[in-house]
């Protein structure tokens, strides 16, 4: 979405439509936000009643959860094209309704194939709606109010995260594992109809250099291309921003099994405890992407020297806390100290694509970055898990998939050998995207 452009739009100081429509529309975007989170993060707590009731590999579990990402990634792109030139506010309804149907449907799957199927269904429905929303809120309220908005925003997928690791467990516990989804899709789907009561803004005409890159999937993944070429800072934080991910989605994904299996914790004791790790990674999000500022802020590369050394300091701390030999209280705080550093990077790599990038695509980069974050990190982290897991064991896959974080930092050392030239280059205004090569009808 092209938030840049909406900044330039003549209501830039004040709603587009009064506070009360501008909060009603927050409000509503947040918490389809949290059960975006909800209806992705509820299988975590699943996986030791679906494996005891259908046998299914670590493999076959973890990509339960990777096929989410995966189809959010391949979906992102063309659904956020879409409604860049519709109706926000239809694509939201349309994408919710997607979302929470799918997770309902997984009540009445009788087999890994349906499941697999109807998560996949669950991702194509998620696909674009972090963008597309922030589009919609930052459209509605003063430039002054965005950041924190938006900061809110995407804050509230950490809380989703949570309450799908906590529901799933306790729902699962008294109800049974096939409740779960439909407890949680349900709420999802009234706020879905309720939210086309949002009022939309009208859909910005861009210059035409940038209109082009956005008419067809064809100009689009060749102008993603050519920002990759062209900033190579930002290929190198997209790299390191996935690998880093693989991380963070293994430790979420599989700590309720962890507990479960080498602890003897209960299953819904389990996704109460896991949350804690997850809530120690929604916290370090913030307090590291503090830090990262503050050691760049005299010289700018020494934010990614600042990620780099952190991503190793949590290879190092979720190493040791798997693979070595623990009482089970200092092993969880181990865990919970990983999960903090494991998110070091998960904001400034958002700043610094943003930093690299001009002014009038910084919405596509930040795509780019979405694209990378999901197929190459989100996606592949809880499927290495369980296809390490059938071979070494899971305690053993999870010390071992922290390895990931050395290709983060490794990553992050080649990005700030260029990244104060990009930054330069972007800041400067003679420099701008070029144009696509050649139109595309409107109707590609």
């Amino acid at each position: 979405m092209d938030l840049n452009a909406l900044e330039r739009g003549p209501r830039d100081d004040d709603y587009l439509f009064g506070p009360r429509a501008a909060w009603f529309a927050f409000a509503m975007t947040l918490a389809l936000m949290v059960f975006d989170y909800v209806d992705r993060q509820i299988i975590v707590s699943l996986f030791p009643f679906i494996k005891a009731e259908w046998g299914l590999s670590d493999a076959q579990l973890g990509s339960l959860v990777s096929v989410v990402s995966l189809t959010v990634a391949l979906g992102a792109l063309p659904v956020a094209l879409i409604a860049d030139r519709a109706s926000r506010v239809k694509s939201i309804v349309v994408m919710a309704t997607i979302w929470s149907l799918a997770t309902i449907s997984c009540m009445w799957t009788r087999g890994y194939g349906s499941l697999a199927a109807a998560r996949a269904a669950v991702g194509l429905g998620e696909a674009g709606y972090g963008s597309v929303g922030a589009a919609l809120i930052a459209s509605h309220f003063p430039a002054r109010m965005r950041g924190a908005l938006l900061a809110g925003f995407f804050a509230s997928a950490s809380v989703g995260s949570v309450l799908g690791v906590v529901l799933g467990g306790y729902i699962a516990s008294h109800w049974g594992w096939h409740a779960a989804f439909g407890v949680v899709g349900l709420p999802g789907l009234a706020v879905a109809l309720l939210y086309l009561k949002v009022r939309d803004y009208r859909t910005v005409q861009l210059e035409s250099g940038l209109d082009a890159k956005r008419r067809s999937l064809g100009q689009a993944a060749r102008h993603i291309v050519h920002l990759l070429v062209r900033a190579r800072t930002m290929l190198w934080v997209c790299i390191g921003g996935a690998a880093q991910l693989i991380v963070v989605s293994a430790l979420w994904s599989w700590m309720p099994s962890f507990l479960n299996r080498v602890h003897g914790v209960a299953p819904a004791q389990a996704g109460a405890k896991a949350a804690l790790v997850v809530l120690a990674g929604a916290a370090g999000s913030v307090i590291w992407g503090a830090l990262v500022d503050r050691a760049g802020a005299r010289h700018p590369r020494r934010k990614l020297a600042a990620m780099a050394l952190l991503c190793v300091a949590s290879m190092a701390v979720l190493a040791y806390a798997f693979g070595g030999a623990h009482e089970p209280a200092a092993q969880f705080g181990w865990i919970v100290l990983g999960g903090f550093l494991a998110t070091c990077s998960v904001g400034p790599v958002s700043a610094i694509v943003i930093d690299v990038i001009h002014p009038g695509v910084r919405a596509t980069g930040s795509s780019v970055l979405a694209l990378f974050q999901n197929l190459f990190g989100l996606a592949v982290g809880p499927f290495l898990v369980g296809l390490l897991s059938d071979r070494i064991g899971l305690p053993s896959a999870l010390a071992a998939v922290p390895l990931a974080s050395v290709l983060a930092a490794a990553a992050f050392v080649l990005a700030a050998r260029s990244y104060e030239a990009d930054r330069a280059r972007a800041a400067d205004p003679a420099e701008v995207p070029a144009p696509a090569a050649a139109p595309v009808a409107r109707g590609a």
